[in-house]
């Protein structure tokens, strides 16, 4: 019986290239291995600023950008996270097992809550247990995250403790599955995980023409001096190429010559623009086919929330079972 794992992902505009390479890829190389389960989080996307007239076109333009990259309806679940209204449900249930104090040491929410002072909402703190909900509503084996999400993850398995101690053991604790890839910086500030917080100059959309990610790459920060540390723009730089390429031999003399301080940028970087471009213009394609019938991305939708629904309504009721409340 293959193991299930879940994962999500907000709609909160055009995904990048750091969710392609740290996320995206990797769920494509493991959706017919797995049980495979893949949410877009809108939930999770308005506890941020947001403009309730782009939202749904955000829902749907982030299914189109997992389709294009290659997920595969006939081998993995894709749907709405608001469809399913066990994720809501199961996170109330978990909030009232979930001391604040845990939720206060959340890493992810003191950043988020300097980045955004004038909406400290209650859904930036409980995002956390509506995450652990997500993924225990599928009973999934595997999480696969990066290393910023452990801290949730790790919170996750503690809910499931807390609950089988009081109501019995029903949740198995979820182990996280960490993506290979390195984590993808920010072009203009490469100590910083790559994010569209940050400005349109700092990350590569999936939807990016090629003049414009000729531009980005142009102006994207390398070393100064003889800094070649690894959250380096340069180090940056050479782990997209290293990625796009996918073989060491070829990026080989790249790192030869960075490590000893010799790499010429100006040669190194349109090539490494010309195989972004090469490597997104088919996903780029196959995005504008999909976004021009939205109502095949809709059926997707429906037909993935209608799946997974039989396996949330089924953990509801035998949550609620346990609970008392039925």
């Amino acid at each position: 019986m293959k193991e299930t794992i879940f994962s999500g992902i907000q709609p909160t505009g055009n995904l990048h290239i750091g969710n392609y390479l740290g996320a995206v890829k990797q769920f494509v190389e493991m959706q017919a291995e797995y049980n495979s389960i893949f949410c877009v989080v809108d939930y999770h996307s308005i506890t941020e600023d947001f403009k309730p007239d782009e939202k749904r076109e955000q829902i749907l333009t982030t299914a189109a950008e997992y389709l294009a990259c290659g997920i595969d309806p006939n081998e993995a679940v894709l749907f709405v996270q608001s469809d399913v209204r066990g994720h809501t449900e199961l996170a109330w249930i978990f909030n009232c097992i979930t001391p604040l104090s845990e939720m206060e040491r959340m890493t992810q929410y003191k950043d988020k809550a300097l980045r955004q002072k004038s909406n400290i909402n209650m859904g930036l703190v409980d995002y956390p247990v509506l995450m652990a909900a997500d993924i225990l509503l599928y009973h999934a084996d595997l999480v696969p995250v990066g290393e910023d999400q452990v801290q949730h993850i790790e919170l996750t398995r503690k809910i499931v403790r807390k609950f089988n101690h009081k109501f019995g053991q029903y949740f198995k604790e979820p182990k996280v599955k960490l993506n290979q890839a390195a984590r993808i910086m920010s072009l203009t500030m490469p100590d910083k995980k790559m994010s569209k917080s940050m400005g349109v100059k700092s990350y590569i959309a999936l939807c990016d023409g090629p003049d414009l990610i000729r531009e980005k790459i142009s102006k994207a920060v390398t070393d100064t001096g003889k800094s070649k540390s690894k959250m380096g723009g340069g180090r940056n730089l050479l782990d997209l190429f290293n990625l796009f390429v996918g073989d060491s031999s070829i990026s080989k003399k790249f790192e030869d010559d960075y490590k000893n301080g010799e790499l010429q940028y100006a040669k190194f970087k349109p090539m490494l623009v010309n195989v972004i471009i090469n490597s997104l213009k088919p996903i780029r394609q196959k995005r504008a086919r999909l976004l021009q019938d939205k109502d095949y991305i809709i059926k997707v939708l429906a037909e993935g929330a209608k799946k997974v629904s039989l396996v949330a309504d089924k953990t509801m009721n035998e949550v609620k079972k346990l609970v008392g409340l039925v």
